[in-house]
């Protein structure tokens, strides 16, 4: 492993610990139930944060990064749905409007 190649692995565990990856984990697992929650969490944490906290449980949570993979696949579906539809965000008018 390259000097750099570990700089950078150290820093993502830095910024996503085990404690913060619950909480990330957690809080998306909660937003998948409702759209607009799950819009939010998208908007403020991000669907790229989540994959990195199912990375950092992987090893030490096993079941932890089932839950936030579920919830991983869960945003990656909603996106694609999104663009099925043709709304990419509230501010787009429905069809039946």
């Amino acid at each position: 492993m390259s000097p750099e190649t570990a700089k950078r692995a150290l820093a993502r565990l830095a910024r996503d610990r085990p404690g913060r990856a619950r909480t990330v984990i957690d809080e998306a697992v909660d937003a998948t139930e409702d759209v607009t929650a799950a819009a939010d969490f998208a908007d403020r944490v991000g669907v790229e944060r989540l994959a990195r906290a199912v990375d950092a449980a992987a090893e030490s949570d096993p079941q932890l990064a089932r839950r936030g993979d579920r919830a991983l696949t869960a945003f990656r579906r909603f996106r694609e749905a999104a663009k099925t539809s043709g709304r990419t965000d509230e501010s787009t008018p429905s069809r039946r409007e």
